[in-house]
């Protein structure tokens, strides 16, 4: 069994996009320092990659980015790190240098005493702030799919009339009222499933049964989710009290005490607080429902502002958590209209990134531009996240771009009286909303307005990283990508020599160049089998074209018979046709040689390097112009 210096677990409350993002980020960032690592995923289909128990003993740290309950128990006695799944995307380098080279970093002590004496570090640990809201998300994520569920099938009773499923009504319909029943029971499930594992997350087993009770009694009492809310933390803690309390009693009364004395007593005391804060809690639950409904009618305008702001603010985190939490609570009481603003601000932020790649494609590298056209599936089907790595790349200036967009769409939706049934699904459910038509066009209409903006930021960001071509037809890389470069370590003059140029070459076909490369490589006696890398260079195209636009293709081919990274440059006396992003022929080829032994790290740099490059304009002119070996190569050094 392998041994992993570093063990993670990452986990967001919904798992579908923050659980792999982070998941991901860890993994490169480790893989870039060398270390060995295992990540242990929470994700909406339950835990994958678990840990074995000799993996954890034999792990030299633990790093937690989640936002959710991951069993922190069994870490007991390691140096831990415990932080949101943002930090785990965001700061993966910090967190790996940390957990190794830190001896700040506390030791977990499942009693609670989790701090090394004199430790200056207690953030790492969680803050309490964040301990709260993990308690809080565990809830949501066993509540959402319910939501989703109820709300879906309820919906979907209503295409045989909005009265369907009433006995007395003239549409009545008995698949409809079964929809509507089944869909029913599930939303309703709603508050005492928040509640319970809330109290699961901060009082497991035993906050588990008392949670359910407690939020039985919230539901009952019309207390609302601000009620399984309440209920489960104080179930929760009613638990960790109660373990307190009898931690004296003998170890031979452990079964007794968890089978009889806590789900007794924690029921009774919970119980009767939750009865007696019933009350005010249900006009708290009902003066918040009401003054939002008064806003849809009253101020459609300024609740489409404030929700879409709340939604785009943290892509899926707990600002955007808040706004869908309370459309889902009023789907439950029949109010779908607030539900639409909510979908349309979560939906904008992806589609606009895709609009945005569309709008400027020069100011975006390769993989951005792929992630900007995925974003139009993923916005489609409701999962914000995608537009997170857009977000994080100038957050100041793009999260308020994806405000004024979401804000727009949410707007329009009020404004329009557009309602939603259901909780999730993005464009899967148009079937179910009064007015789908017009609703997909108030969120296009958002989504484009982001995008525009998004799309002036990158162009300007891009124009700041420079490269202008002087009259002689050198390149002067601006200061900052200079630097950046050196401290990566990538200087292309390494894998590029004047040997390595190729001028007027004759093809007629991608293969055809493709062959040439391979035997070019043999020539020049970086591989010892030009088939293998020949072979190498077409799966690779199978897999992806590797065109890129302005005439230009990237192939590259890593295998056993290759000595060393190599780079390889031909320029074809005709132009060849390629599939590109542009559609356009190629008569520019960069090639890359990668042996086995490289694990990817140094490949990818060169090739970071080489598409910054080509992202400008001014250097792609120049090396269209360039007539000799000597030219070209001294394009592409330092």
């Amino acid at each position: 069994m392998a041994k992993y210096q570093v063990i993670a677990a990452t986990g967001c409350p919904t798992g579908i996009a923050h659980t792999y993002m982070a998941q991901e980020a860890l993994e490169e960032a480790a893989k870039k320092r060398g270390i060995s690592i295992k990540v242990e995923t929470h994700g909406q289909s339950g835990v994958e990659h678990a840990f074995t128990q000799t993996e954890i003993d034999q792990a030299d740290g633990v790093i937690i980015a989640a936002d959710k309950d991951v069993d922190i128990d069994r870490f007991d006695g390691k140096c831990l790190i415990n932080v949101s799944v943002t930090k785990g995307m965001k700061e993966p380098d910090e967190l790996l240098e940390k957990i190794l080279n830190d001896d700040n970093v506390p030791v977990y002590h499942s009693s609670g005493s989790n701090q090394k004496t004199g430790s200056t570090e207690t953030e790492l640990t969680g803050t309490y702030w964040h301990k709260l809201y993990v308690y809080l998300m565990n809830g949501v994520s066993h509540m959402l799919p319910l939501v989703v569920a109820g709300g879906v099938l309820t919906a979907v009773s209503f295409f045989w009339g909005i009265n369907s499923a009433d006995p007395k009504s003239a549409e009545y319909n008995a698949l409809a009222a079964l929809l509507n029943t089944i869909g029913g029971f599930a939303m309703n499930l709603m508050v005492p499933v928040l509640c319970a594992y809330i109290a699961e997350a901060i009082g497991k087993r035993t906050g588990l049964v008392i949670g359910f009770v407690t939020g039985m009694i919230a539901y009952t009492n019309g207390t609302g989710f601000l009620g399984g809310i309440l209920g489960g933390f104080l179930a929760g803690y009613v638990a960790v009290l109660l373990a307190k309390i009898f931690k004296s009693l003998p170890k031979s009364l452990d079964g007794l005490k968890s089978i009889f004395i806590f789900p007794v007593l924690g029921v009774l005391i919970s119980g009767t607080i939750m009865w007696y804060m019933s009350v005010p809690m249900k006009d708290l639950n009902q003066g918040m429902m009401s003054f939002l409904k008064s806003m849809e009618n009253s101020s459609p305008i300024l609740l489409g502002l404030i929700v879409g702001i709340m939604c785009a603010a943290d892509m899926g985190g707990p600002i955007n958590k808040a706004a869908y939490l309370t459309g889902t609570a009023l789907l439950a009481q029949g109010n779908y209209f607030f539900m639409a603003g909510v979908s349309a601000a979560c939906i904008a932020p992806p589609l606009a990134t895709g609009f945005a790649v569309l709008f400027n494609k020069k100011a975006y590298s390769a993989k951005e531009r792929s992630a900007g056209y995925v974003n139009f599936l993923l916005g489609s089907t409701h999962i914000t996240e995608g537009a997170i790595p857009f977000a994080a790349k100038n957050p100041l200036l793009n999260i308020p771009s994806f405000m004024v967009g979401s804000a727009i769409a949410a707007t329009l939706s009020y404004v329009t009286r557009i309602s939603v049934p259901a909780p999730h699904g993005g464009f899967i459910v148009l079937p179910l909303v009064n007015k789908p038509f017009l609703w997909v066009l108030w969120i296009v209409i958002g989504a484009l307005v982001s995008g525009f903006l998004l799309s002036i930021i990158a162009g300007h960001q891009a124009n700041n990283e420079t490269v202008t071509a002087t009259p002689a037809g050198n390149v002067t890389i601006s200061k900052t990508e200079s630097t950046t470069n050196t401290n990566k370590n990538n200087d292309l003059s390494e894998i590029l020599n004047k040997n390595n140029i190729a001028l007027n070459v004759q093809a007629s076909t991608r293969d055809e160049l493709l062959q040439y490369l391979a035997d070019f490589s043999e020539k020049l006696g970086y591989t010892t089998d030009s088939k293998a890398v020949y072979k190498k260079y077409l799966a690779r195209e199978a897999e992806n074209s590797t065109g890129m636009e302005k005439g230009i293709a990237i192939p590259h081919a890593q295998d056993q018979s290759i000595k060393g990274s190599a780079m390889l440059i031909a320029k074809l006396a005709h132009p060849i046709a390629w599939k590109t992003f542009d559609n356009q022929p190629v008569d520019i080829v960069i090639s890359f040689l990668i042996p086995n032994s490289d694990d990817g790290s140094n490949h990818l740099e060169y090739l970071s390097s080489t598409s910054k490059l080509l992202m400008h304009d001014e250097f792609v002119k120049a090396l269209q112009k360039a007539q000799t070996k000597e030219e070209i190569l001294q394009l592409f050094q330092k």
